[in-house]
């Protein structure tokens, strides 16, 4: 199965000099430059417990705390889909997008280089399937944000003061050009991965439900509205899915099968 996939990819000229995948490619139905997240696998997790025997003698007992994760590789949207997109996407279909939020999209996101809001889960939704893509997990995106990195809270480290590089957000005092409102995609450093915008500019639209709430849907990432303390790889935030505003966007991703 992984020698044909290889050679699919082969073909489709996306592979890397080793033959394995590129690390990145153009998905032609969007324009978008997309990277490769590699696989992981999470082992069980344990803790260990002080507890009792039934005489009253400390022992220590390992607790499982974690199942087992394993998160196949796909590649994501090195940006948020932009204005310009999913322009594209309704010049190509007859979704009906609520034209009553271009004035606000304009407002926010003034030009076809900056992400595109006020879109729903739905909207997000129908522009994957157009381009025969889909949104992430929120697993994936959570996998992809750190960028390689293992247990820091954001993309970069620990370092909160280093977010200026990294991230649109509010409360950097005017020293950025984009203070009250999105940036053009791909303005600010990306994470290891590559990818840019993975927190701030826009909240993400994943494809989960909000944990047990099967009526809302789960966004990540945190936005150019939120101040710098709300830019924590695990921040985590939840809406209907018809819900729209000038701070939800997404981004798509891809598996290998998709080739």
């Amino acid at each position: 199965m992984i020698k044909r996939l290889i050679v699919v990819l082969m073909v489709l000229g996306i592979t890397g000099c080793d033959g394995g995948p590129s690390n990145k490619i153009v998905w032609e139905k969007d324009g978008a430059e997309m990277v490769w997240i590699p696989e992981l696998f999470i082992p069980t997790k344990f803790k260990k417990e002080r507890v009792y025997d039934r005489i009253g003698n400390p022992i220590t007992k390992s607790v499982k705390v974690s199942e087992p994760v394993k998160i196949d590789a796909f590649y994501m949207d090195c940006t948020e889909v932009t204005v310009g997109q999913f322009k594209k996407f309704l010049r190509a279909t007859a979704h009906r997008y609520n034209t009553g939020y271009w004035e606000q999209v304009y407002r926010y996101s003034p030009t076809d280089e900056h992400p595109m809001i006020y879109v729903s889960w739905h909207d997000a939704i129908s522009y994957c399937n157009w381009a025969g893509k889909r949104l992430p997990t929120e697993v994936e995106w959570d996998r992809a944000a750190r960028g390689g990195l293992v247990d820091k809270e954001y993309p970069w480290g620990d370092d909160l003061r280093m977010s200026r590089d990294y991230a649109n957000y509010d409360g950097t005092g005017n020293k950025d050009k984009w203070d009250d409102q999105t940036a053009p995609v791909g303005r600010f450093a990306p994470n290891g991965y590559g990818l840019y915008d993975i927190i701030g500019n826009v909240w993400e639209w994943c494809a989960d439900s909000y944990d047990d709430d099967q009526d809302n849907r789960v966004l990540r990432g945190g936005s150019w509205d939120n101040l710098s303390f709300g830019l924590r790889i695990t921040d985590r935030s939840f809406h209907l899915p018809n819900d729209a505003d000038n701070y939800f966007g997404f981004r798509c991703v891809a598996e290998l099968s998709e080739f």
